[in-house]
């Protein structure tokens, strides 16, 4: 496995996730009988992390997990892939993040999450890291973190001239500023709405979301719009990677894989263009299976 010489950091969250795969999802007050449980580690950041690490990346993760069993055995899951542990620290007050899913039979999910130590992670924690950050070329993030974290992070990051791709996700609106300080942006058909209003259906609004995104100061906009691919759109050019066409079993974490390679192949030296089909590749192989990081593919297995 060769390793670039440009290193990844990603700051973000790490759970357990509980996942109870039924016929149907149960609605209030309602019980599904005959699932099947599978228990994966779990977390955006946790999934991007090693998505970033099998697709190539030297990753470093900087994370806080609870005292506790589930965030031991992350850690662990985390050295075996070859992520650089030492930024994640224990919190003795918090448990570590949990997420409860659901997955029907047309591989939909629905989730609820406990973030548990995720909530702790101060721009304290962010400053005590600040030589790992300034070391990397890429910082990547997501939003299951304080959002103070993320916009001190970003700043740090900018400052130190390491590029910063954020994933909006789970959606919510950001600040001017931290747009400002962005080199890269990955939201979903989903987040690029709660993010500039527009209700993204087609390429057209698509590149209108896009635009938007762009003049608040974000440096290439990439929206991940599912079966259909990527479009980005970026000084001078819009485009649609198309995604290959496969059968969806599980959706959990194509947007992580997507990140995660997304990272590992520009720190690889890929041009953006190059980069997102990477990613849309492993984010199509990654909904071929089960489970979060269980389906996160390799290298390997996107260049044959």
């Amino acid at each position: 496995n060769l390793k670039s010489m440009q290193k990844i950091t990603v700051i973000g969250s790490s759970n357990t996730d509980m996942v109870i795969k039924a016929h149907k999802l149960p609605g209030a007050g309602e019980t599904v009988l005959g699932g099947a449980f599978l228990m994966n580690p779990g977390g955006k950041g946790a999934n991007q992390a090693v998505a970033a690490a099998r697709l190539g990346g030297d990753v470093v993760f900087i994370a806080k997990t609870g005292d506790d069993l589930f965030g031991r055995q992350a850690v662990q899951l985390f050295e075996k892939e070859g992520i650089d542990t030492g930024c994640i620290t224990a919190d003795p007050e918090q448990p570590s993040g949990v997420a409860l899913i659901m997955v029907d039979k047309h591989g939909e999910n629905s989730i609820a999450v406990a973030p548990g130590a995720n909530n702790s992670l101060t721009p304290a924690d962010i400053a005590k890291h600040s030589d790992v950050i300034r070391d990397s070329a890429f910082l990547l993030m997501q939003l299951e973190i304080p959002m103070d974290t993320v916009e001190h992070a970003a700043g740090a990051a900018m400052e130190n001239g390491v590029k910063v791709i954020l994933n909006p996700a789970p959606a919510r609106s950001l600040s001017d500023s931290l747009l400002q300080h962005i080199h890269i942006i990955t939201p979903n058909e989903t987040e690029a709405e709660i993010l500039t209003g527009v209700k993204v259906t087609d390429d057209a609004t698509a590149r209108k979301a896009a635009e938007i995104l762009k003049n608040k100061g974000v440096e290439h906009v990439i929206i991940t719009m599912g079966a259909r691919g990527a479009f980005i759109f970026s000084s001078g050019q819009e485009i649609l990677i198309p995604a290959p066409e496969v059968k969806a079993v599980d959706t959990t974490a194509a947007g992580d894989t997507f990140n995660g390679a997304l990272a590992a192949a520009l720190a690889d030296g890929l041009s953006l263009n190059d980069a997102v089909e990477f990613a849309v590749k492993a984010a199509s192989l990654s909904v071929t299976k089960m489970g979060a990081q269980a389906s996160i593919p390799y290298k390997k297995d996107i260049l044959t």
